[in-house]
């Protein structure tokens, strides 16, 4: 496998999910940081900026949702992909309209993620 020096983020409240997506993702070559809430990650986003936001919606306090509109505010220009249990057309319209690049439903598929990532990694947003 080839090291690609793409930093991804990873925030998703659940422990288990985070740490397997963590390791997929470090499987397929990339560099991986995760949080466990949407307040952590957007407090890094004043020292650093990864390449790629993996995003789980439905977290407390901060959800998916705060975190794109944040980021969207301070102009990140990272790409994200969203992933959620609760798969809804309003929820997958909103996130894309948000600025997401792919809209993903959990438990995601392995391939499906890692191309999502590559294709965000490879085409990220313009900045406004």
């Amino acid at each position: 496998m080839v090291k690609d020096t793409s930093l991804i983020a990873v925030v998703d409240d659940e422990d288990s999910v985070r740490k397997a997506l963590g390791r997929l993702i470090r499987s397929a070559g990339f560099d991986v940081e995760t949080f466990s809430s949407g307040t952590d990650f957007l407090l890094s986003l004043r020292q650093h900026r990864p390449h790629c936001v993996v995003l789980d919606l439905r977290m407390p306090q901060v959800s998916g949702f705060d975190v794109q509109q944040e980021m969207r505010l301070v102009d990140a220009g990272v790409p994200v992909v969203v992933i959620t249990g609760d798969y809804s057309s309003e929820g997958r319209t909103r996130a894309l309209n948000l600025g997401a690049t792919a809209y993903l439903r959990k438990p995601v598929d392995d391939a499906t993620l890692l191309a999502a990532i590559k294709a965000a990694v490879r085409d990220p947003p313009k900045a406004a």
